[in-house]
């Protein structure tokens, strides 16, 4: 894995705040202990603009491939089904909405606290099966009902108008997470865990359609494979697939010394019915990762946790494996591989991003959306194979003057950072205002910088 080329950027404690005047500034020095500069003398832009810095990952409204957006609108048109529209936002809602399953030890946790309750309340014991009954009733009232979904044809059908556009953006965002700061990476093999739509596919021969020999899409629904690989052939039985190299099964590969470039499971593990079976699954997951492993998930408070122990259970992975003995680190979105400072805040946030996207030009979906989602990129090899510059976590505020940027530091921490051009400089205010949700800005830290020499005077403020 090829290393990023590392800018030279200097990172200097502030030594006063006498250029700031009034309580807000006074806030604003508060929340930035340190002052960043950028080492003019350095090629980090090349002769690139300040709009196109290392650190721009966003990309423009994600548009679906012409024939998949047709074969979609093609196979809608064939199957009429009543209120459509209707079903397809009932199960969009749902879909965002949905919790993880709550585990048996977790409820059999809430049945001994709401017992230990009933009794205290009660001035007579009451009989072991009135507070069975009891007991149970509450947790009906007070425990989210998890269901397995099972994909039928027609269920397939409206999950694809629903989620086919926004998931392709999700997945084409990550990839294109790795061909932007590694462009000679050159995957030849991919699979797909949960593949459903065969979405993942499509994104993938969008970013390296030209290095790509073999795409694995595994899902145990056969419905879903037979639409996916319908969708690939242009939404008829006895067409020509639009992607060559493209295999589908309903079960992993039970080889252990099958390996794959990239693996992706998208909007996939929230599906599995427990812990013990997410576990498993990643575990596989990673033993078949070659160099990237791709984890996509809601951008909520649960698909966000779901991530988080994903990311703990590789990188604490003690027992490595035989066949391939390189460490893991986290390529994106961490700049680290400590604890995430988003779950340890007093009140915690999910680390999302948004990519905004055209929908398939279907009667309702006529105007740009945003998919909000979680992702995590395993790699294996060195962390510093990957520059360490801090990740913009929310929306970038624009100001006269000023720009607020919500970072995730190397050092693990969170920093609200309020940058000017006349305490930044003026190259990195700019890097800072062109830059958005989910970029990184291109700051290092001071163990990080070469040391100067004795005879240089340090640069002031």
């Amino acid at each position: 894995m090829a290393t990023a080329r590392t800018p030279r950027f200097l990172l200097l404690f502030c030594r006063s705040c006498h250029s700031l005047r009034g309580p807000q500034s006074r806030a604003y020095a508060a929340l930035v202990p340190g002052v960043s500069q950028v080492d003019n003398g350095s090629d980090f832009l090349g002769k690139k603009p300040h709009r196109k810095h290392p650190g721009i990952l966003h990309l423009p409204h994600v548009q679906l491939p012409q024939a998949l957006a047709d074969a979609a609108q093609l196979m809608l048109f064939e199957t009429p089904m009543r209120s459509i529209e209707k079903q397809v936002q009932a199960l969009t809602n749902y879909l965002w909405s949905r919790h993880l399953p709550v585990e048996p030890e977790e409820l059999q946790r809430r049945a001994a606290y709401l017992e230990k309750k009933f009794l205290e309340k009660q001035d007579s014991a009451p009989t072991e099966e009135k507070l069975r009954e009891a007991v149970l009733h509450a947790l009906r009232k007070t425990t989210y009902h998890w269901q397995e979904l099972s994909y039928s044809e027609e269920l397939s059908l409206i999950y694809m108008a629903a989620r086919l556009d926004g998931g392709f953006a999700a997945v084409f965002r990550a990839f294109h997470e790795i061909q932007a700061r590694i462009p000679e990476f050159r995957p030849q093999t991919l699979m797909d865990f949960g593949s459903g739509t065969g979405s993942v596919a499509w994104a993938a021969h969008s970013t390296w359609g030209q290095s790509l020999r073999e795409y694995m899409c595994v899902d145990s629904s056969a419905a879903m494979l037979g639409l996916a690989e319908k969708l690939l052939k242009g939404g008829s039985e006895a067409g020509k697939p639009c992607i060559p190299g493209v295999f589908f099964r309903q079960f992993l590969p039970v080889s252990p010394k099958v390996q794959f470039d990239v693996v992706v499971s998208a909007y996939a593990l929230s599906e599995l019915p427990s812990r013990a079976d997410r576990i498993e699954v990643i575990q596989n997951l990673w033993r078949k990762t070659s160099h990237f492993l791709v984890l996509v998930e809601n951008g909520t408070k649960a698909g966000h946790r779901l991530l988080m122990d994903a990311r703990n259970l590789v990188l604490g992975e003690k027992e490595k494996s035989p066949l391939d003995l390189r460490p893991s680190f986290v390529f994106a979105p961490c700049p680290h591989e400590l604890p995430c400072p988003q779950l340890n805040a007093s009140k915690s946030l999910a680390c999302s991003f948004s990519q905004a996207y055209h929908p398939i030009p279907f009667s309702w979906n006529k105007k740009p959306k945003e998919e909000i989602f979680s992702m995590l990129i395993l790699a294996r090899g060195s962390p510093k194979e990957a520059n360490r510059w801090p990740r913009i976590t929310q929306p970038v505020l624009k100001r006269p003057r000023h720009v607020h940027c919500h970072l995730c530091c190397p050092d693990g921490h969170m920093q609200h950072a309020v940058v000017t051009a006349r305490r930044h400089g003026r190259d990195l205010y700019r890097c800072a205002r062109v830059s958005s949700w989910g970029d990184l800005l291109p700051v290092i830290a001071p163990s990080e910088f070469p040391p100067s020499s004795p005879d240089e005077e340090p640069p002031e403020n």
